[in-house]
C-alpha cells in the first residue's frame, strides 16, 4: 500500500506551504513511503484528488485545500485530521498502516487489548465468586419491631438533611458547570471564527492562483495565434 499526499508546489498561501512541509517531514521522521502528487502543475492530479475528497469533508465552495491524504484509492483525510492523528499517536491508524513492533502506537494497542482481556476475566471471576446469603434466599431474616421503628425514625431525620444538603450541592454544581460550559462554548466560538476566515483567506488565495494560471494560458495561445497570422 502507497500513502499519497497531495500537494501545491507552486501555492502562494504560507499556511498550505507549512502545513504541508509539516506532513511531508512527519511522514519521512516515521519512514514511511509516500508518492508526493503536485496538484499545481498536473491538471490529472488536482481533478482525481477533488473527485475522490469526501463530499462531507469539503469546504462550502466545494473545492478542497491541499495536502491531501490517501492510501491508495482510499481517502485518510486533510492536514486538520492527520494533525489530531499526530497529536494522538495514531497516525499509522490514521494511514491505514500497521503500526511497526517498538513504537508508541503498538505498544498502546498491545495494552488496550490486554486490558480488555483482563477486565473481561475479572468479571467471569466476580460472578463466580458472588454468593448471596442463605438467609436472604431464603426468606428468613428477623428483625426486633422496636429497633425497627426506632431506627426508621432516626433514618428519616437524616435522610432529610442529607436531602437537603444534596440540594445545595446540587444548586452550587449546576451553576459552576452553566459557567464553564458558557466559557467553553465562547472560547469555541471564536477559536471556530479564526479556523474560518483562516480557510476563506486560503481558498480566496488558491482561487486566484488558479484564475492567474488560466489568464497565463490564454495569453500564450492569444499569442501563438497572433504569431501565426502574421507568418501567414
Amino acid at each position: 500500500m502507497v500513502i499519497r499526499v497531495f500537494l501545491a508546489s507552486s501555492s502562494g498561501s504560507t499556511a498550505i506551504k507549512k502545513k504541508q512541509q509539516d506532513v511531508v517531514a512527519f511522514l519521512e521522521a516515521l519512514k514511511v513511503e509516500y508518492d508526493p502528487l503536485d496538484i499545481a502543475c498536473n491538471e490529472e492530479n488536482r481533478m482525481w484528488m477533488r473527485e475522490n475528497v469526501p463530499e462531507e469533508k469539503k469546504p462550502a465552495n466545494g473545492i478542497p485545500l491541499p495536502p491531501q491524504i490517501f492510501n491508495e484509492e482510499s481517502y485518510c483525510g486533510d492536514y486538520e485530521t492527520f494533525f489530531d492523528a499526530k497529536e494522538d499517536n495514531s497516525v499509522y491508524a490514521f494511514l491505514g498502516l500497521a503500526p511497526p513492533p517498538g513504537s508508541k502506537e503498538a505498544a498502546r494497542a498491545d495494552e488496550t487489548s490486554h486490558g480488555v482481556e483482563n477486565g473481561n476475566h475479572a468479571e467471569g471471576n466476580l460472578d463466580d465468586s458472588t454468593e448471596v446469603p442463605v438467609e436472604e434466599r431464603n426468606g428468613n431474616t428477623h428483625h426486633d419491631d422496636e429497633e425497627e421503628e426506632e431506627e426508621e425514625g432516626e433514618g428519616d431525620d437524616e435522610e432529610a438533611a442529607e436531602d437537603e444538603t444534596a440540594g445545595d450541592e446540587e444548586a452550587a454544581a449546576a451553576a459552576a458547570v452553566e459557567e464553564t460550559d458558557e466559557v467553553t462554548a465562547h472560547g469555541e466560538e471564536e477559536e471556530e471564527d479564526e479556523e474560518q476566515e483562516e480557510e476563506e483567506l486560503e481558498e480566496e488565495e488558491l482561487q486566484s492562483e488558479e484564475e492567474e494560471e488560466l489568464r497565463q494560458l490564454e495569453d500564450e495561445e492569444e499569442a501563438e495565434v497572433q504569431e501565426e497570422e502574421e507568418d501567414e
